[in-house]
């Protein structure tokens, strides 16, 4: 499965700028507000990618809007409506936004507070003015994420190729256990795998960025269990690959990884896995020790593999577990 496509994302959000900002102008014409261009230009600044973006943006921006309307007030009334009275005014008030972490809303408010320098005025009408464009600037950056959703088909199908490339992995090392020439054994599965974990991650914080009534990170939970898995597998990975025979014991260690990718599933809580687990190691633990020093070596390795499972597989039962809690 490819991932979405960017450029149509860029393109969706592009559009969906657009369309704000040209409607925020057109809502301001209606009003007859002076101005009315900078609803838009507030507009466009108020997008963000995700609700949680959009509503922290915006509730920064009245207290700093709230802040400059203040100190222009202080600057212009005291120095004059004139461009001495706006340098105060910016010096005053960037540093303020330095300091609360308002930088995104300097050039936005400064625009609409120079708007009192041709107003000669900070009246009720020049306020009501300029408040009303930034209400409708903002207001109309809410209302278009209002329309951002979580992608729960999307979110399915990349935990589902995920799993699909760990059951892949694990087949494969099934394989390589029972043959030390098995043709192709060179880890580039792990690079899909990576990379796929890395993209479904990125889609699950953006799912939970486009929630605003509720935390749910089962997601996000969900998909670093699985990271932490793919770098287990990845040490097993590195042991299998110096096999170089088939001791005694690799075929039941083979049979078992196959199971494993046989029933490894989101819904498998692994808890019959771990039981048979304990069995494996029992049974390993009574069969008797190689002669040569060459198969000695690599029971060696096949028992730091067999511990790399067992920590597998617990990584899984302490997810099951956390989220039964949670």
């Amino acid at each position: 499965m490819m991932p979405k496509d960017p450029l149509k994302k860029n393109l969706i959000h592009a559009i969906k700028v657009t369309v704000t900002a040209v409607l925020a102008i057109v809502i301001a014409e209606g009003l007859h507000l002076q101005f009315s261009v900078s609803a838009g230009i507030v507009a466009i600044l108020s997008v963000a990618f995700t609700k949680r973006e959009t509503i922290k943006t915006a509730r920064d921006r009245f207290a700093a809007f709230a802040a400059a309307l203040l100190i222009a007030a202080l600057c212009f009334h005291t120095i004059g409506f004139d461009l001495y009275g706006f340098f105060v005014y910016l010096l005053l008030f960037i540093l303020l936004c330095q300091f609360m972490g308002w930088n995104s809303a300097m050039a936005m408010d400064s625009v609409l507070i120079s708007h009192f320098l041709t107003f000669k005025n900070m009246e009720f009408a020049s306020l009501s003015n300029e408040v009303l464009l930034f209400i409708i600037g903002v207001g109309g950056g809410i209302i278009a994420n209002l329309f951002l959703h979580k992608d729960a088909y999307y979110m399915k199908q990349m935990r589902e190729e995920t799993d699909e490339l760990m059951k892949h992995a694990l087949h494969r090392m099934s394989l390589r256990i029972m043959d030390p020439e098995l043709e192709g054994y060179d880890g580039s599965c792990f690079d899909t795998l990576n990379r796929t974990i890395d993209e479904a991650y990125a889609l699950a914080r953006l799912n939970y960025m486009n929630q605003v009534s509720k935390d749910d990170t089962k997601d996000m939970e969900y998909i670093s269990m699985r990271e932490k898995q793919a770098d287990t597998l990845y040490d097993m990975y590195k042991h299998i690959r110096r096999i170089d025979t088939v001791p005694v014991t690799a075929e039941i260690l083979s049979d078992f990884f196959e199971k494993v990718s046989e029933q490894y599933s989101m819904e498998n809580t692994v808890e019959d896995l771990l039981k048979d687990f304990e069995k494996l190691n029992a049974a390993m633990q009574e069969m008797p020790l190689p002669a040569e020093r060459h198969e000695f070596e690599d029971r060696a390795r096949l028992f730091a593999i067999m511990r790399g499972m067992e920590e597998f597989l617990k990584i899984k039962k302490e997810y099951v577990l956390s989220s039964k809690e949670s």
